[in-house]
């Protein structure tokens, strides 16, 4: 089974049980964007959480084995379609400078990384129209010198 595979079998299961993403990740006990990314091919699920997924969605063994394969993390490089992707493109080539300028400021020189990391979305109701609050939560990591 091919992750292409793998994610639609995820995404027909979930919508014949209607199950929502935050469902699934409650039933996992993970973080929900990390348990997204993990179905559509884009992180490795380690076994406990990837039994009780197939269990969850009644898929088989096949599933369980593509969804604990290592994955090769990339992405197209052409510039993004889907309006919601390409916001968040256009909103690091538009900011992505000075956040680096921040946040060497603030840590030094160094990156955060994308490991040791997490993704928060939350909803916050404002009367002006709701705004999408994503916090992302990664270690400095300093570069070395030698």
């Amino acid at each position: 089974m091919t992750r292409e595979e793998l994610t639609e079998a995820i995404i027909l299961a979930k919508k014949e049980k209607s199950l929502s993403w935050e469902d699934i990740a409650a039933h996992l006990e993970m973080g929900v964007v990390w348990v997204t990314s993990a179905c559509f091919g884009n992180n490795s699920m380690p076994e406990a959480p990837a039994s009780k997924l197939c269990s969850l969605l009644e898929l088989g063994d096949q599933a369980k084995t593509t969804l604990m394969e290592y994955p090769t993390k990339s992405w197209g490089r052409d510039v993004p379609q889907d309006p919601l992707v390409y916001r968040l493109y256009e909103a690091v080539g538009i900011y992505g400078t000075s956040i680096k300028e921040v946040v060497q400021e603030k840590f030094g020189d160094g990156i955060m990384s994308a490991i040791d990391f997490s993704i928060d979305i939350d909803k916050e109701e404002n009367p002006n129209g709701d705004r999408v609050v994503i916090v992302l939560n990664g270690k400095f990591l300093p570069y070395k010198t030698w």
